[in-house]
């Protein structure tokens, strides 16, 4: 493994990328297809999987629990699972995950109402069940040694499934270790996400 370079290199430009990102050619056939992938559906690489890709191996593994933790099924949709990123996120003042989520949840709800989820989601137009869920991920970020029972019980009575309440959990869990992988590694967010999914 090529070592960090020393402090005062990181300081150059604050978070830029501190480790070394390998070229498409020389990572293994299965992640060159999914760079290839994402320019052809999203016009660019995001810069998230160019630095995972310091460790193949590991962003192998990585992105299949992603994979799996973000399909959306009929009663936990794509919009659901972006509004957890997000509310996460801004907890943990996560830059990339805030622009690059922010932007997917703009692509599936709009700009207006996805700003205001990002920013204060207690200001944005959610129903009841939107809201327990957004409570909920707020408290398993900020004091997850306060949660018992009786907050799983609060999410099953604003209609979630077992399943539904284990993925609020994992996704959770999940974004809160990309947040400060992203944060302590000086992810930065393609720029092509700060502009998309804002017309209307």
């Amino acid at each position: 493994m090529t070592s960090v370079r020393p402090g005062p290199a990181r300081s150059e430009t604050p978070g830029r990328q501190y480790f070394p990102t390998p070229e498409a050619e020389d990572l293994p056939p299965n992640l060159q297809s999914l760079f290839a992938r994402a320019e052809a559906e999203l016009g660019f690489v995001p810069n998230v999987f160019r630095a995972y890709a310091h460790r193949p191996e590991r962003f192998s593994a990585w992105f299949a629990h992603y994979r799996q933790l973000n399909a959306p099924t009929e009663t936990l949709t794509r919009a659901d699972r972006e509004m957890i990123a997000v509310v996460v996120s801004n907890i943990n003042n996560c830059t990339y995950c805030l622009v690059s989520h922010g932007h997917d949840l703009r692509e599936e709800v709009g700009a207006v109402a996805a700003d205001r989820i990002t920013f204060n989601w207690r200001h944005a137009d959610l129903d009841d069940r939107q809201r327990a869920i957004c409570a909920y991920v707020e408290k398993l970020t900020k004091e997850p040694a306060t949660l018992d029972r009786s907050d799983l019980d609060g999410l099953a009575d604003a209609g979630l499934t077992d399943d539904d309440i284990w993925d609020v959990v994992e996704l959770a869990s999940m974004y809160a270790f990309t947040n400060r992988m992203s944060s302590a590694m000086g992810h930065l967010p393609n720029p092509e996400y700060h502009h998309r999914h804002r017309e209307g």
